[in-house]
């Protein structure tokens, strides 16, 4: 079988999606049934073709890239024109059984203005699918009937989770919408050899510093437990175009000593920064499905999470789901597990086990067989 993938985020540009598309790829190397060309962005202009495994390669196409983690609409459109002309060119010169795309747009689009018949499946990320994300809300309102349009001519939609495909069909209610999760690496993410911690508390949130993650809320939980007299550290990971505002809200509430902002960490470091916590905290609006959670889980740490999609997969007995959404309830929950260390040990081995129906290696079958029934 003949893939074509694309993806406009892939390492080291993005986020969740481009990690999730990378362990995929992982599973499909060296596979002697099926062969897979990749096209996707790199962070300068030109194009790099590259081999990822003896079956899998990647055409990178470049733009104008000011940050890894963030698109402005000039880079978009950047990569839609060139990777466009690119994309012409693959199917030209190969033969393919499908295309499978990540993200309905923008990387949707080029399947529905080129495919020429050739039969495209678009996974829906998140961001991609209209709802509360508070940065692209007049983009859904332009580009809906665009949205309409490249989902309908689609073979397949799937979406990350449940929450995912709910928030789909509201958008398209006519939509037939397949659920393939997010899957987590066990051998890399597993808990620390030892349950001796510390008394100060370790929390930990990770992910893209935006306003539909709520990390405001997260610093104003961690204040509260602190004028409490709570022994407590809040690491956050992650960069984003909210990362000074977030410094300097840790300076004015004068908690520099117990919240660290780490920025942009490198991914071959994750394992051990979950490891060295306690607690994953999220206080995110909108979620396909959390890569963050997952790792947290598979690492062996508790979630406390306000509600959003994506959670009907990934909690139960493995922490506490926050309503409604502000920093006193979140604190709450914060201080229940710090008072309770049997409770928050038996979350954390809920935690684990329930990361564990959740391996690269099932979702990359499910997929298989989606493309089989598609071919």
């Amino acid at each position: 079988m003949n893939i074509l993938m694309l993806n406009y985020e892939f390492p080291p540009i993005g986020g969740g999606a481009a990690k999730a598309h990378q362990c995929l790829l992982r599973q499909y190397a060296e596979r002697h049934d099926l062969r897979v060309q990749v096209l996707t962005s790199a962070p300068q202009p030109g194009v790099v073709t590259e081999k990822f495994s003896e079956n899998i390669t990647i055409h990178r196409v470049g733009v104008h890239k000011k940050e890894l983690h963030f698109w402005r609409r000039t880079e978009v459109i950047e990569w839609l024109l060139k990777a466009g002309f690119y994309y012409r060119r693959l199917l030209r010169e190969n033969r393919y059984d499908l295309v499978h795309a990540f993200f309905g747009f923008p990387t949707g689009w080029l399947c529905y203005r080129n495919t020429g018949g050739l039969p495209y499946v678009i996974s829906l990320r998140g961001s991609d699918v209209p709802g509360r994300h508070a940065r692209f809300q007049l983009e859904y309102k332009i580009l809906g009937p665009v949205f309409r349009a490249i989902w309908k001519k689609a073979v397949a939609l799937v979406a990350c989770s449940e929450g995912l495909k709910n928030r789909a069909l509201r958008f398209l209610s006519s939509a037939s919408i397949d659920v393939i999760p997010n899957g987590v690496e066990l051998d890399r993410f597993h808990p620390a050899e030892t349950n001796q911690r510390p008394d100060t508390l370790r929390l930990l949130t990770v992910g893209r510093l935006s306003v539909t993650k709520r990390v405001e809320m997260l610093i104003d939980a961690v204040e509260i437990l602190h004028k409490q007299g709570c022994s407590l550290h809040f690491t956050i990971v992650g960069g984003g175009a909210l990362e000074p505002q977030l410094r300097e809200i840790v300076l004015k509430k004068n908690l520099g000593n117990i919240v660290e902002i780490t920025g942009r960490t490198d991914p071959e470091d994750m394992p051990q920064m979950y490891r060295r916590n306690d607690i994953l905290i999220s206080a995110s609006m909108q979620e396909g499905m959390s890569n963050a959670m997952l790792e947290a889980m598979a690492s062996g740490l508790p979630i406390i999470t306000t509600r959003c999609e994506g959670l009907e997969e990934l909690m139960a007995d493995n922490g506490i789901v926050v309503e409604p959404a502000n920093a006193d309830a979140i604190a709450r929950a914060i201080k229940t597990l710090a008072d309770d260390r049997p409770l928050c040990r038996q979350m954390s081995l809920a935690a684990r086990r329930r990361a564990e129906q959740f391996s690269w290696s099932r979702v990359a079958e499910q997929y298989l067989a989606l493309y089989e029934r598609l071919r």
